[in-house]
């Protein structure tokens, strides 16, 4: 054991084993734990119309995927208000709370439906990125990854949207600069649909870079190479629809990874969909389980090199289920892996 620290342990009424782990880890004389699953069945009660594509059923397709991995697991809190006021306005919270139905579903536009759950799985969801956010920056875990529902990268500062309520991961990126004091973070979402949310949550913020990588054109129809945000900090890449394993590592290594690696962020985060596959039914991109493997590696290289390893990764869109859960299995094997 080095002998450079000065240990100073907590106070008796305080002491835990839990925080002696995180204190040694913090300052290195203790190996962070592994990959954190973090999910919570809360999101079994978001329930959607049937035959709607954000279902239940994505959650138990990853969820049974991950099962022999034998993750540790940690169960996402709620979110408070004030996570949720550093990218959305009061009265967005406002409206969310108040348009949650008693019974059956309401809809927030064509899309985006709440039933009498949404409103705590999607509290619980951007809880989870927060949760994430500080296991990893405290040494509690390696990496971690968010298996949760509704996802939330098309959420923008008052617009629900694309079945998702909050910015999950924006939420969870402020969080780690504003209560973690970071100076750099990057998010790099490969989503077959444009984070527009995401990029409107952020691009505000000079500290944030935000890659995404996504099919065009396409819904929402944002996310043009020409919208690079007031601080040059938005990097968007569009794949013409057909595209597979070819186009996309080119355009990874041509243009995202070169720029993360650039920006050397503190912490990295991934908006993880895995509907650029191409047996997904909402798009048209050919990507195979082995694509998701090759960028988490890719991501991780960088991770290793930039900020210890520290990755936080949180589920976003995929709708067939076999490709979801083979793919998340490819994704969150690599950080298992990488996390030791």
């Amino acid at each position: 054991m080095p002998a450079t620290h000065d240990i100073f342990l907590p106070p008796a009424e305080v002491f835990s084993l839990k925080r002696v782990i995180v204190f040694l880890a913090s300052i290195g004389l203790f190996g962070a734990m592994s990959t954190l699953l973090i999910t919570h069945p809360d999101c079994y009660d978001h329930v959607t119309p049937p035959g709607h594509p954000e279902q239940v059923a994505r959650l138990d397709a990853v969820l049974g995927s991950l099962a022999p991995l034998e993750l540790e697991t940690a169960k996402a809190p709620m979110a408070a208000d004030d996570d949720l006021l550093r990218v959305h306005t009061v009265d967005h919270v406002a409206a969310i709370k108040e348009a949650t139905p008693s019974e059956g579903w309401r809809s927030l536009d064509a899309d985006t439906h709440m039933s009498a759950g949404s409103l705590a799985a999607a509290y619980r969801a951007a809880g989870g990125a927060v949760r994430a956010v500080d296991a990893v920056l405290s040494g509690e875990a390696g990496n971690a990854f968010v298996a949760m529902r509704p996802p939330g990268h098309h959420a923008e500062q008052e617009t629900p949207m694309g079945f998702c309520f909050f910015g999950n991961v924006a939420i969870g990126a402020k969080h780690a600069l504003d209560h973690h004091g970071l100076k750099r973070l990057a998010i790099v979402d490969f989503d077959v649909h444009h984070g527009n949310g995401t990029q409107a949550l952020v691009e505000d913020d000079a500290r944030i870079l935000f890659c995404s990588s996504h099919q065009s054109p396409l819904w929402p129809g944002t996310g043009a190479t020409h919208e690079t945000g007031p601080h040059d900090t938005i990097l968007n890449v569009p794949l013409p629809g057909g595209c597979g394993s070819v186009e996309f590592r080119a355009a990874m290594e041509r243009d995202v990874l070169p720029r993360v690696d650039a920006f050397a962020p503190e912490l990295l985060m991934i908006s993880a969909g895995f509907d650029a596959h191409r047996a997904d039914p909402l798009a048209g991109l050919n990507l195979v389980e082995d694509d998701f493997k090759w960028i988490t590696e890719k991501l991780c290289d960088l991770a290793d090199e930039h900020c210890q390893g520290r990755v936080v990764s949180a589920l976003e869109g995929g709708y067939d289920l076999e490709a979801l859960g083979a793919s998340a299995l490819a994704h969150v094997s690599v950080l298992k892996e990488r996390s030791k």
